[in-house]
């Protein structure tokens, strides 16, 4: 399979649970599992991510593990018919003591919505598709006009035009799966409707207290996110530009802005980002996406994000494998028109760190020497970032002898996982299998040059500190005449 920059990301479901199909999903691409926590048991989850593993550890690929907690649960209640249908001008009452709605009136899961909005409020239900202008609040009861109708059905979303409702991100439920993620070594963990770093912070901390390493995900998804995204972005790991809820709130037209501006600002600021939502959703019931939908793929791809994620394509659609293909062409085929320049570091920069700077500097040589890989040896993963954000066109592999952080690496753009032995802490011995690792994979030939990147002493995790370029053959021919005079010298 062709070297792919951008990760895919795919959500598991209904349609993708069998150990055949999971097979599959790997072998075309797919980089990281989404486990949905608003649907499925904990065991349910356990359970998928045994099964993700134990094929990971037969095909000899790594897959990382992502959780996506559900989040407050803003919505309606349950309809004694399942169903109705609203008209324009229709009046309807949205009652936090409403057991079973009618035709007039629904009932609230979200029951303090009657205390945080008034007169002159747009609420909308089910991504948006209707649309209930606020006339007055009576105790419990929100009295509305319905300004675009349609059927609406139990259990669906309500999102107030331009935010405001005061939710809180983590709630007792997702406080719960965060101990479920922990206990199935989640390498990521998403965090619904973050309104603030400190919402983040209290995620991070809960999963520390718990004895758990993810790192963490902000789902920008919020009109009061989009105030707080510097602050949002800092305290978190990765970023999703979450455009369902997200569009809702602030407007579909607001969407594609925000989202090159959210990529843009997380690559400024050395954090991940993950695009997401509808990017082929047509195939759920089509084995080929649209033209549009290419398009939208492809642009996420050339705004520099790290990954693209499917959701109901794999996890209910009829073609998940054929997702993931579409999704690793599209990607291949935009990375050939990619500008990395214009999201380089400028040279003149100042660095802050060690790793940062050897990680530019290896960039710099790799880019002006023909350079066919850049192997970087690490614990921690640290030294892989910088790279990543380098948006350099030499493939990157990183070699670990650390499990969690293979699977980490597998959501960095570019950045390519092995694991490798180090039964000794000679370094000559060290660069000699890191480049026997990249001849077996095919990623470089002999005499080809390659690179090295690693720290001194050897195992300390963060401390890359050493860039060293090589042309390959001259470590194996080095250890040939070494044993060789060492041979002529025994009695």
């Amino acid at each position: 399979m062709a070297l792919r920059k951008t990760k895919i990301v795919a959500t598991l479901g209904p349609a993708s649970s069998d150990e055949a199909v999971i097979e599959r999903l790997v072998d075309a691409g797919m980089d990281v599992v989404r486990l949905n926590f608003s649907h499925g048991s904990a065991q349910d989850h356990i359970a998928r991510a045994e099964l993700v593993r134990d094929i990971c550890r037969r095909s000899g690929r790594p897959v990382g593990v992502l959780c996506d907690l559900q989040g407050p649960k803003i919505r309606i209640g349950k309809f004694e018919n399942d169903r109705i249908l609203l008209k324009v001008g229709d009046k309807f009452i949205l009652d936090a003591a409403c057991k079973l709605g009618n035709q007039e009136r629904v009932g609230l899961d979200y029951k303090t919505l009657p205390s945080e909005v008034g007169p002159g409020a747009v609420l909308l239900l089910d991504d948006g598709r209707i649309v209930l202008n606020v006339e007055a609040v009576n105790g419990g009861e929100v009295h509305c006009t319905v300004a675009a109708g349609g059927v609406l059905s139990n259990n669906k979303g309500i999102n107030r035009q331009g935010g405001g409702l005061s939710a809180p991100a983590l709630t007792l439920k997702d406080q719960e799966d965060i101990l479920t993620a922990v206990a199935l070594e989640a390498d990521y963990i998403a965090v619904s409707f973050p309104r603030s770093g400190a919402d983040i912070e209290l995620a991070r901390q809960l999963v520390e207290e718990a004895g758990g390493h993810a790192a963490i995900v902000a789902k920008i998804e919020r009109a009061e996110a989009i105030d707080a995204l510097e602050e949002i972005i800092d305290a978190a790991d990765v970023i999703m530009v979450a455009r369902g809820d997200l569009g809702v709130e602030v407007g579909d037209a607001a969407v594609p802005g925000l989202q090159k501006r959210m990529i843009r600002t997380a690559r400024m600021r050395n954090k991940l980002v993950i695009t997401a939502t509808q990017m082929l959703e047509s195939m759920i019931s089509s084995p080929i996406p649209t033209r549009a939908e290419v398009s939208d793929v492809a642009n996420a791809v050339l705004d520099g994000t790290d990954a693209v994620m499917l959701s109901g394509e794999t996890a209910v659609g009829h073609y998940p494998v054929e997702s993931i293909q579409a999704m690793h062409r599209v990607c291949l085929e935009a990375e050939k028109e990619y500008d990395s320049h214009h999201l380089q570091a400028p040279i003149n920069d100042e660095f802050e760190f060690i790793d940062e700077a050897i990680a530019m500097a290896s960039v710099y040589a790799a880019e002006h020497l023909n350079v066919k890989a850049i192997a970087a040896l690490t614990r921690s993963g640290s030294s892989v970032t910088w790279l990543s954000r380098s948006n350099t066109n030499v493939p990157i592999y990183a070699l670990t002898t650390e499990r969690n952080t293979r699977r980490k690496l597998t959501l960095y753009r570019g950045v390519y996982p092995y694991h490798i032995e180090l039964p000794s802490q000679e370094l000559s011995k060290i660069l000699y299998d890191a480049e026997e690792t990249l001849l077996r994979l095919g990623a470089v030939q002999r005499d080809d040059l390659m690179m090295l990147t690693f720290g001194e002493p050897i195992g300390n995790a963060g401390g890359t500190n050493t860039l060293q370029i090589v042309k390959v053959g001259e470590h194996r021919r080095e250890r040939h005449l070494t044993a060789s005079n060492t041979s002529r010298e025994q009695p």
